[in-house]
């Protein structure tokens, strides 16, 4: 995280004696990436961290993920996937996509999760609709519609759903946060980012938690993990540093707009290792008087595109069948653009209501269970308006 947080009771020095009301040490803990060499916070418990009594693998099958063979782009709509009366925001995610940086999953969850840490990469939560309650060994952190939440490697947390939220889940083989374009070589938001400091929501308070024999699942390169602690991990005091669980909502991004149709890359939010993410939010469109404010046709020849519709009326794909809740994955090897008349339609615009979320792999997508079970079969043929000549 670009920026210093101190929350709760910590000590003048680090790295020194800090005892608890009965003469005891707190235990402290650096949680770093980078091996030492990156963003780090220290954190100090009540308990010992690392005391565990027992570990068990845990069996999982998300199922196979299958290449987008044949080439195709294709529409699927999450709302027709199916969850349980009681999932919960871990257990019950649906792979959606998948390759070796990035999986992205998908679930309608009601039930607290358990807690549960992933130790192979960070974390990407966006709510499209509810709210809840998110617990971390940090601090609690609220969100709802809007919000996306950046958990970082090994921050053990759980969901706790105000009634029912949706969420779209990524689970990055490395780490995810603001495009380096955006910060000085010391870490700070330049102006000419389209969000800052002010925008952030970190935990505020500690949790403090009680509690023995305290399960935890643990996401590893093996596969899962549940441990058993002796004490609650979230037992800590206070912690500070610049390595945290953090919330920025999509409608405090500011677009960026210009004369002309502007790229992708001016609505880039997060980068994450080999894939970026980006926010289309309502915004003044172009204002050169020739200007045809959809996007051009586009063969992005590096990078799968896929796009998550939330809010609004997407312009560029006007008769196609896409609605909110819908993903479309326009992939490398395939020009995509906009739907037939839809440039035509949009000339004389000058403000577009949507909102979406768009994540760009430089590898290609493979599509998981979830992909299959709500995938719309005729989306590559809307261009054409016909279908296959053999059916």
């Amino acid at each position: 995280m670009p920026y210093y947080r101190r929350v709760g009771e910590i000590p003048h020095k680090r790295h020194t004696q800090f005892r608890n009301p009965e003469g005891g040490l707190y235990a402290e803990e650096l949680m770093g990436v980078e091996g030492f060499s990156n963003d780090s916070a220290l954190l100090y418990h009540r308990g010992l961290p690392t005391a565990i009594v027992d570990a068990v693998a845990v069996a999982e099958d998300r199922g196979s993920l299958q290449p987008n063979h044949p080439l195709k782009p294709r529409h699927f709509k999450s709302q027709d996937l199916k969850f349980g009366a009681d999932a919960n925001a871990v257990d019950d995610r649906r792979r959606l996509f998948g390759n070796a940086d990035v999986t992205i999953g998908f679930v309608v969850a009601t039930a607290p999760s358990p807690l549960y840490r992933n130790a192979i990469g960070d974390e990407l939560l966006y709510v499209q609709r509810g709210s809840a309650r998110v617990e971390t060994i940090y601090g609690v952190l609220d969100v709802a519609d809007g919000d996306y939440l950046v958990i970082p490697t090994s921050c053990t947390y759980r969901v706790i759903p105000n009634g029912e939220i949706t969420l779209m889940a990524l689970e990055a083989r490395g780490h995810v946060g603001p495009p380096k374009r955006y910060l000085s070589n010391k870490g700070q938001f330049l102006e000419h980012s389209p969000y800052c400091e002010r925008d952030i929501r970190g935990p505020e308070a500690p949790l403090l938690v009680d509690g023995e024999d305290v399960e935890v699942l643990v996401r590893h390169r093996a596969g899962l993990t549940k441990f058993t602690y002796a004490t609650h991990p979230f037992d800590v005091v206070g912690w500070d540093g610049c390595l945290y669980p953090w919330v920025f909502n999509i409608r405090d991004f500011e677009p960026i707009t210009g004369r002309v149709h502007q790229p992708p890359p001016v609505h880039q939010t997060f980068e994450g290792p080999n894939f970026v993410v980006c926010s289309f939010c309502p915004r003044k469109v172009d204002y050169h008087p020739e200007s045809i404010p959809v996007p051009y046709n586009h063969a992005n020849v590096d990078s799968d595109e896929l796009m998550f519709y939330v809010g609004g009326n997407y312009e560029a794909r006007k008769g196609s069948g896409i609605s909110i809740g819908s993903l479309s994955l326009h992939p490398s090897g395939f020009t995509h653009g906009p739907q037939p008349g839809a440039a035509e339609a949009s000339i004389g615009a000058d403000y577009f209501d949507e909102t979406a979320v768009m994540i760009d792999t430089f590898a290609p997508l493979e599509l998981g269970e979830a992909a299959d079970a709500s995938e719309d079969p005729g989306y590559a043929w809307t261009w054409s308006k016909r279908g296959p000549v053999n059916g």
